[in-house]
């Protein structure tokens, strides 16, 4: 029997509902963003990236809770999303009052790193529509209770927004637990969203609270650190590498906690260029411990969104009814083909996927 116990597809319009910012991408390519003279544009968000990475390559049915102001330029994003086929059903469109004072669009400029020169981002999402969502503006009753949903992901990112969200993402966690909506949540610790707002103290107290919701918590060695405040043992202060024993002593100390956790994924990797990382994961599911190959010097050529690629790999197995070891296996490969190509979402293939946990090499396919 499997430990995540699973709404029937025939009850649920949705496989997968995310709740959280939908921003717009700015790439600047080989260039910086400082020098740049032209970007590239799509879409992305921490959470949206799941759902949109269920859709794109496992041909889940998916949707996302956002918000979007109703200008141009929400409705390029608006363009975006409908390419990457997550339903927008549940969008809250709100209206713009000319020049971004009191609503705007989220936009987040990402450079790629090379070497020894790391990744760099630059958000502008202050004020941004999906930022001033506040509780009671969603129908959760209706989408969890009536239309139904399979399973249900947000984000640490989400959560840090601003002084509303998290007070959405708990009414949304405990609706959906409330109809049998598994729920998993990223950790997703971002320095510069909380910094203004608490710091690390305010991210530990509503995470803490979050975490009583979650049946299926994701999150790398210092999101547990900093967002819930669970200590890894020999971890440096450069967060640069870790042991996977005492990652999983830590995920011990944190299922005791919280007894909720049916599962505990994280990705491991060991950044020794921007451009050469060592990538694995460990997945956590009744009392066993499920390891990923690890793959080293794995060559990374934009970085942004494998967490989101691994966490959408992980989700699509757990649906699809297979083990923790299969789950760990498919999270796994699907980040690190994430991280192949431009941009924050997957253009990989179900096929793509499962030829790299089987072992396929990058010959060419004829």
């Amino acid at each position: 029997m499997s430990i995540i116990n699973l709404k029937p597809v025939s009850e649920c319009r949705y496989d997968v509902l995310s709740l959280g910012e939908v921003m717009l991408r700015l790439d600047p390519g080989e260039a910086r963003i400082h020098t740049a003279r032209s970007f590239n544009v799509w879409e992305g968000g921490g959470e949206y990236n799941v759902a949109r990475g269920l859709k794109r390559c496992f041909n889940k049915r998916a949707a996302v809770v956002t918000a979007i102001v109703d200008n141009q330029i929400g409705r390029l994003c608006e363009d975006l999303i409908y390419q990457g086929g997550v339903s927008m059903e549940y969008v809250k469109w709100v209206p713009y009052d000319g020049i971004g004072r009191t609503v705007r669009q989220g936009l987040n400029f990402t450079e790629r790193g090379f070497g020894i020169r790391a990744a760099q981002g630059c958000s502008d999402r202050g004020n941004s529509a999906a930022s001033k969502l506040k509780k009671g503006e969603i129908n959760w009753e209706k989408i969890f209770g009536e239309d139904g949903v399979r399973w249900f992901h947000c984000g640490g990112i989400y959560a840090g927004l601003s002084e509303t969200t998290p007070e959405v993402v708990i009414e949304a966690v405990s609706i959906a637990r409330k109809y049998g909506t598994i729920v998993s949540y990223d950790l997703n610790y971002r320095p510069s969203l909380w910094k203004d707002f608490g710091g690390v103290e305010q991210a530990r107290k509503i995470n803490r609270e979050i975490a009583k919701y979650v049946d299926v918590m994701i999150g790398n060695e210092e999101d547990f650190t900093a967002s819930l405040g669970f200590e890894v043992e020999g971890l440096d202060e450069h967060l640069s590498k870790i042991e996977p024993e005492n990652f999983k002593k830590m995920i011990n100390q944190a299922v005791k906690v919280y007894p909720n956790f049916k599962v505990v994924a994280t990705t491991l990797r060991n950044a020794k260029t921007a451009s050469i990382n060592d990538w694995g994961a460990v997945i956590y599911s009744d009392g066993h411990f499920y390891d990923a190959y690890l793959r080293e010097n794995l060559e990374i050529f934009d970085r942004v969104g494998g967490g989101d690629s691994f966490a959408s790999g992980v989700i699509y197995a757990f649906l699809e009814g297979k083990t923790p070891q299969e789950a760990v296996n498919y999270g796994a490969a699907h980040g690190a083909l994430a991280m192949t190509t431009p941009g924050d979402t997957t253009t990989v293939t179900l096929k793509e996927v499962e030829k790299i946990i089987k072992g396929g090499n990058a010959r060419v396919d004829r």
